[in-house]
């Protein structure tokens, strides 16, 4: 087991992940953030690595996507600061974005780079599903990263009992079809998307996305599932002038 593994085997309480886009605000501030969420209180955290052509992303993220090119963020570049990750950060990590970029880097040198920097994890929601179990799977395997996948309102319970065969962390669940940073959606129709997921009794434990921005929103997804994933609101503290040092504030603003 890796330590995302572990964090959902012996975590009782809701699991609080924290998105944030590498090289932003500045190229060389992704471990002091790193450290001072885990300092905070964030239980896991999810890195994203900047793409020109960020589609599934609202506009806070996209801006945070161009500044961190802007600086210079290119995953040669972001490896290298993480080759000492795990001297700074004990909680699991993930690594998330486009997957062309992971192409042109390639699958089997992102694999073994993300394993050897301490990486526990990889988002790349563009990755079609038939192409990670055909061609990449065995390399995640090899190097013990949990590849997650995303659901969103519309997809089809064939397709998410595939996705839980093919998963071995956790199933990120879009609270909607729309780009990141809209608020939580809570309503009928949500309700009975998060229950739906819920009552299938799924062999993986799953985390919702997209919109999660307080305490509320917070505990509303934790009814459904083991807890949830901010990033909007969090890049949008990062960007204000004290930005770094109010990520405990923030934190406490959420659990």
């Amino acid at each position: 087991m890796n330590r995302l593994n572990e964090l959902f085997k012996k975590k009782t309480t809701p699991i609080l992940s924290i998105y944030f886009t590498a090289g932003y605000p500045n190229l060389d501030s992704t471990l002091d953030i790193a450290e001072a969420l885990e300092k905070g209180g964030a239980d896991f955290i999810e890195i994203g690595f900047p793409y020109s052509d960020p589609v599934a992303d609202g506009p806070v993220i996209q801006a945070s996507s161009q500044v961190a090119l802007n600086n210079g963020m290119t995953l040669p570049i972001l490896f290298e600061q993480l080759k000492d990750l795990r001297k700074r950060v004990s909680i699991p990590v993930l690594l998330m974005g486009y997957v062309n970029p992971v192409l042109q880097y390639g699958v089997e040198n992102f694999c073994n780079k993300a394993a050897e920097v301490g990486v526990d994890g990889v988002i790349v929601p563009d990755l079609p599903m038939y192409e990670y179990e055909n061609l990449y799977k065995n390399c995640f395997l090899e190097n013990k990263l949990s590849n997650i996948f995303l659901v969103t309102p519309q997809t089809s319970e064939e397709r998410i009992r595939k996705i839980d065969e093919l998963s071995n962390g956790f199933i990120y669940l879009l609270s909607s079809s729309s780009t990141t940073g809209k608020d939580l959606q809570v309503s009928d129709a949500a309700d009975a998307y998060f229950q739906r997921i819920k009552n299938m009794e799924l062999r993986n434990p799953t985390m919702i996305g997209f919109g999660i921005s307080d305490q509320k929103s917070f505990d509303k997804a934790a009814e459904y599932t083991r807890g949830a994933i901010v990033g909007s609101a969090f890049v949008k503290t990062l960007g204000k002038p004290d930005g770094i040092a109010g990520i405990s504030g923030f934190i406490r603003t959420i659990k």
